[in-house]
């Protein structure tokens, strides 16, 4: 037998429950509603619609004319066709993603203008939506391409970036280097490694010698007549030392040590020895961090182009918030002329905003800028000018 109160008691129970799940649902729905409507849909769409297509077109443009281009040298260093399939499969997202920017900025003004050339535009100012609320989808894209951007700039583009640089430098180029003469670098602090000469077709040196030093006073001199990266170690930097000899300084004593072979861990790799071209392209964030640490602490003071790299991995994206801000500023009015004169307007736009990217990283390597400030710099001045424009633009 059940109580009245007891069934009114159960039932109350049940009604938090209820309103907590209606507060959810309204909350969602809220967010839905003012975030992603419908209109915010359709621009999204759009938006990243014509930035994808305008890739795939141009891109594609560029591969052909990259192939046509190089196609003899190819064929005269017999680059296999599965190399070749694996260079345009890592030139493609490479080349999309350097020139993210430009193709943001073409889609944004392409789209914009036939929506305002349609009357669009103003079809949607006419029900009461501001510039600001038709500026929001277009950061929500941006948002969206910057974070997909970063994303492949810092960790996916560089793995795929050691083929391609390897292939350049083997069937396009010819120029990978394979000898390293008289190479001195420090690999810890106080710890001097030289190599005589080094073969990096079989990680090979010859001559080595390896000086520790403990307050400016040398304390142990090791030679190796040769010294052979293992790359198959569990461990990094593991080396194999053959003839050893090895003097320890104690004051005014020296103990000498003889080995005709030796392991050793020393913290260097045959990469260090070679200067390749495009290097840092083929460096993950985190890579990129650990050997400019590992550049600094051997002394070796211009690694400007490696900051820049990581810098610009972090600038390049951003680009994307501005140039959509002045791109929709350019072309959301219905012109007479079209589209003609907004996408000129544009393409000027994007090459001064590439030129100034070129000419800030040049006075980062040349003349001292900070890496930061030049990475940043185009940004910087961009944004000054997609404020105004979008000052101008709301009123």
């Amino acid at each position: 037998m059940i109580k009245e109160g007891d069934n009114s008691t159960n039932s109350n129970s049940s009604i938090p429950d209820r309103k907590g799940g209606g507060r959810v649902r309204s909350f969602f729905s809220t967010i839905k509603r003012n975030f992603f409507s419908r209109f915010d849909r359709y621009i999204i769409f759009k938006f990243l619609g014509t930035y994808f297509f305008s890739i795939l077109l141009i891109i594609s443009i560029a591969v052909v004319f990259d192939f046509s281009e190089h196609s003899d040298k190819f064929t005269m260093n017999h680059a296999p066709a599965i190399g070749l399939f694996y260079y345009y499969l890592n030139f493609v997202p490479f080349y999309s993603n350097l020139f993210s920017a430009l193709f943001v900025f073409i889609a944004v003004i392409f789209f914009t203008s036939k929506l305002a050339e349609n009357s669009e535009i103003i079809a949607m100012m006419s029900t009461g939506i501001s510039f600001s609320r038709l500026l929001r989808p277009y950061m929500v894209s941006s948002a969206i391409i910057a974070v997909l951007s970063f994303y492949l700039g810092s960790d996916v583009i560089p793995k795929g970036s050691v083929k391609r640089v390897e292939f350049e430098m083997r069937y396009k180029n010819k120029k990978k280097p394979q000898i390293a003469e008289h190479v001195q670098l420090q690999v810890d602090t106080g710890v001097i490694a030289y190599i005589d000469h080094f073969e990096g077709s079989v990680k090979t040196g010859y001559r080595f010698s390896l000086d520790k030093f403990q307050n400016k006073s040398l304390v142990s001199h090791l030679t190796a007549q040769r010294i052979q990266y293992d790359s198959l170690a569990d461990e990094r930097y593991h080396w194999k030392l053959y003839d050893v000899k090895i003097r320890t300084l104690q004051g005014l004593r020296e103990r000498i040590t003889r080995k005709s072979y030796m392991d050793s861990v020393i913290i260097m790799e045959p990469k260090d020895f070679f200067v390749v071209k495009n290097q840092q392209q083929t460096l993950t964030n985190s890579e990129l961090i650990d050997y400019i640490e590992r550049q600094r602490l051997r002394g070796v003071g211009n690694v400007k182009v490696y900051e820049m790299e990581y810098n610009k991995r972090f600038s390049d994206p951003f680009a994307a918030f501005i140039l959509s801000t002045i791109g929709l500023a350019l072309s959301f009015r219905k012109r007479k002329g079209g589209m003609g004169g907004a996408l000129g307007i544009g393409l000027a736009l994007s090459a001064a905003y590439i030129l100034l990217q070129t000419i800030s990283s040049t006075f980062a390597l040349n003349s001292g800028w900070p890496p930061l400030l030049a990475a940043w710099m185009p940004n910087l001045l961009f944004t000054i000018i997609a404020v105004l424009m979008y000052q101008r633009a709301r009123r």
